[in-house]
């Protein structure tokens, strides 16, 4: 949705070392917003987003305007049920539906044989690999690395929303996170228990709000109780009226 910033970045180069050529959407995508959030204020920087993926190397831009995509009237939309309800999508009701549907438009326009999305929004890779193979998209979908602040604070175009306090706060997501990995290496597989020891550290950061934290399945999004194979742990927060989302994937062949 632009705003881009080193983890968009980095899925571009991703694109370019498996693709002949890279398209890039930029699109702020009204839908997926709910009545109380940001829309009217999400960050937009389109000529420095323009010379960002210039630098890159980037062979076609696409940058529609609402009116394009979504024609006067629009009724139909592309729901992935069982999925679309859970982690994010039970906290923004409606959120996946306007995600899974733009994305079924842009693939529909662009026809890529691959497209890459960022693993810091685990959900929604989860409910966009799903609707692929339900709708037999012929794409790839390919899934990069988050990319972290220095002080390990993932990347987000929501962060610029951050004052200096928020900023400093932000930082338990990710503490919470680094919590239940280290209680996973010294043998901890129990859901219930990682979750506590998740919980107690947002405890002692009484600025940030805690949406959820949960541990699931990274194909399913339905918890876990008992860590047997690749889990993923997820998290969401407001910071001051900033919402925030992380996560770690959990494994036990790799621990």
């Amino acid at each position: 949705m632009g705003a881009l910033h080193e983890g968009h970045l980095s899925l571009v180069r991703a694109a370019r070392a498996q693709c002949d050529a890279v398209a890039v959407s930029i699109f702020v995508n009204p839908t997926q917003f709910g009545p109380a959030e940001d829309l009217s204020k999400y960050p937009r920087r389109f000529e420095r987003d323009c010379d960002l993926l210039e630098k890159e190397g980037v062979d076609i831009l696409f940058a529609p305007q609402v009116e394009e995509i979504y024609a006067q009237g629009h009724v139909t939309w592309v729901i992935v049920e069982g999925l679309s309800e859970k982690l994010d999508g039970r906290s923004r009701p409606g959120h996946f539906r306007g995600v899974t549907t733009i994305v079924a438009k842009l693939f529909h326009i662009i026809e890529p044989s691959a497209s890459f999305f960022g693993q810091k929004d685990a959900a929604q890779l989860a409910v966009i690999r799903r609707m692929v193979r339900d709708l037999n998209f012929p794409v790839e979908i390919v899934a990069g690395p988050i990319v972290r602040e220095p002080d390990g604070l993932a990347m987000s175009s929501r962060n610029e929303y951050l004052n200096r306090e928020e900023r400093i706060s932000a930082l338990v997501l990710q503490k919470s996170l680094q919590t239940v990995q280290l209680k996973f290496h010294n043998g901890e597989r129990r859901a219930g228990p990682l979750i506590s020891a998740a919980k107690e550290v947002f405890a002692s950061e009484p600025q940030v709000d805690l949406d959820y934290f949960e541990i699931v399945d990274p194909d399913t999004l339905d918890p876990v109780d008992t860590i047997m194979q690749k889990t993923l742990v997820a998290v969401a927060a407001y910071v001051g009226s900033t919402r925030l989302i992380d996560n770690v994937v959990l494994d036990c062949e790799t621990k």
